[in-house]
């Protein structure tokens, strides 16, 4: 298991790049937060945040525990149905993907005050749990590429005016040896170099004395595409609560925020040509395996204008996250040696990262019409461009990138519920910006919900369905083969649960 014997690939300092391998895709992905949480509040799309009185609400606006009169608890689980209908010049696949998982509880203990004469009327005292988000995806990009884009641009891309020293320094270790040590070393960029090489998908250029330029084993022509992506895993939060209830018409809370990252990623790319060159078949693998955890808090206020009309305003602090990641790759070609196969077996083992999500201010509006029923509205702004990576000396091309490329986005969301005898009947829309610039890579988000409630008395049984649609422009790699797959994506849930005074 010897390394392609040429007199070039050791890799040299001057081109010596970032030992990570984040992009602005990871940014996007560990700043966007999904609608969870309990039955009843999906069936609002989220719009609590003048409302209160609703475990899920508190993770909306940490003054809504201080809404409740008794002491509080709700449990609640969700079934995803995820579907995905792909289109990649022409070729039209479609996938889904099914779980579910208990993707909410927490309690809210509520403490009245025994002295009639203070202003404070009350303080409660919360812990919960919620799922922000569910990465459960998987689609499958399937078509012939006619623009003349191949694999090989990627492995170019990376390699273009990387130095190239005498092999003889690394005569007699084995594959899998040198390209750990590439990585550790010099980083992920020159590894994909490096497997490019050893794939026998580029060569160095031999008139260039320098060693940094290199052409391509493929020749031009039309290619086929097989891709598939698939993902697992999830991001949650535990809330600490502290709640007041100030006269009769203000209400005040904070929220101390444990954030936690499990995400794992494959991508899979199957490659053919019949253009006649050297290299004619390619098969690329990556996986990704990602934890992380985080800290964050809030800080929320509502206020009863009268009796029926209510306003609330909730600062988001950034969430400030460690992650630490582990890939693994594969690499073959109809001209590979068999022994580039054993990289497989490597895990590339990252130093350890932070990443800053943006703030997000949420203000709220709400109407109750006594017992009869409410309708309620949420406007949230998140400036994604804000998104940054540590430490900056290792992430600063990135970081300016992530200020052009992402923006600052809003989120609308309504609710209403009309409540009769026993039985409560809601239903919400939403709507969510584009947090890129061009509004394609990630499209805007349209979703409606529709729920059902019943009232036993000291317990309440809600269940709900809730679907959103956007559409996604998503590139197969964020360098080289950057050709788009079109992704329709429709998630649809049906959450239920149960909540009770304690």
């Amino acid at each position: 298991m010897q390394i392609k014997k040429l007199n070039l690939l050791v890799i040299g300092l001057l081109s010596m790049s970032t030992i990570y391998g984040q992009d602005i895709s990871d940014a996007v992905r560990f700043s966007q937060s999904e609608i969870q949480g309990t039955a009843r509040f999906r069936a609002l799309s989220g719009a609590f945040g003048a409302l209160g009185g609703d475990m899920s609400a508190v993770a909306i606006n940490p003054a809504g525990s201080a809404i409740f009169s008794r002491s509080h608890a709700s449990f609640s689980g969700s079934n995803i149905d995820a579907k995905n209908d792909t289109n990649y010049f022409g070729g039209l696949t479609n996938s889904s993907v099914s779980n579910f998982d208990i993707n909410q509880g927490g309690a809210a203990f509520v403490f009245t005050n025994s002295n009639s004469n203070s202003s404070w009327k009350k303080f409660t005292l919360g812990i919960a749990y919620d799922r922000t988000n569910n990465y459960e995806d998987a689609w499958n990009a399937v078509g012939r590429n006619t623009k003349n884009q191949s694999i090989d641009l990627y492995f170019l891309s990376y390699a273009d005016g990387v130095r190239l020293g005498d092999i003889s320094l690394l005569d007699g270790e084995f594959i899998e040896d040198a390209y750990s040590d590439i990585g550790s070393v010099f980083g992920f960029g020159h590894q994909q170099a490096f497997l490019g090489y050893q794939a026998f998908i580029l060569e160095p250029d031999a008139n260039d004395d320098d060693n940094t330029t290199y052409f391509s084993n493929l020749a031009d022509g039309t290619f086929d595409h097989d891709y598939l992506y698939s993902s697992t895993g999830y991001n949650g939060k535990i809330s600490f609560n502290l709640a007041t209830q100030y006269e009769d018409n203000l209400y005040l809370g904070i929220n101390l925020n444990s954030h936690f990252i499990d995400y794992q990623r494959s991508t899979s790319l199957l490659e053919d040509n019949s253009n006649g060159a050297l290299i004619t078949a390619i098969d690329f693998e990556n996986n990704l395996s990602t934890t992380g955890n985080g800290f964050s808090f809030q800080l929320g206020g509502i206020l009863k204008l009268s009796p029926e009309f209510r306003v609330g305003l909730t600062y988001d602090s950034p969430t400030w996250y460690t992650i630490e990641e582990e890939t693994t790759q594969f690499i073959d070609s109809n001209e590979a040696d068999s022994d580039i196969r054993f990289i497989g077996d490597i895990i590339n083992i990252y130093p350890q990262y932070k990443l800053k999500t943006p703030s997000k201010i949420t203000g709220s509006l709400a109407y109750v019409f006594a017992k009869q029923g409410l309708i309620s509205f949420d406007y949230s702004k998140k400036d994604y461009g804000n998104t940054e990576f540590t430490p900056n000396r290792d992430y600063n091309d990135l970081n300016n990138a992530i200020s052009d490329v992402l923006t600052d986005a809003s989120t609308y969301r309504f609710g209403g519920e009309y409540k009769h005898k026993q039985f409560a009947f809601r239903g919400g829309y939403r709507f969510e910006e584009s947090p890129y610039t061009d509004g394609l890579t990630v499209g805007d988000l349209t979703g409606y919900s529709l729920g059902l409630g019943y009232n036993f008395g000291n317990t309440k049984l809600d269940v709900t369905y809730d679907k959103w649609e956007r559409t996604d422009a998503t590139p197969l790699y964020n360098v080289g083969l950057t050709d788009t797959a079109s992704i329709d994506k429709q998630n649809s849930n049906i959450t239920l649960s149960l909540s009770f005074n304690i």
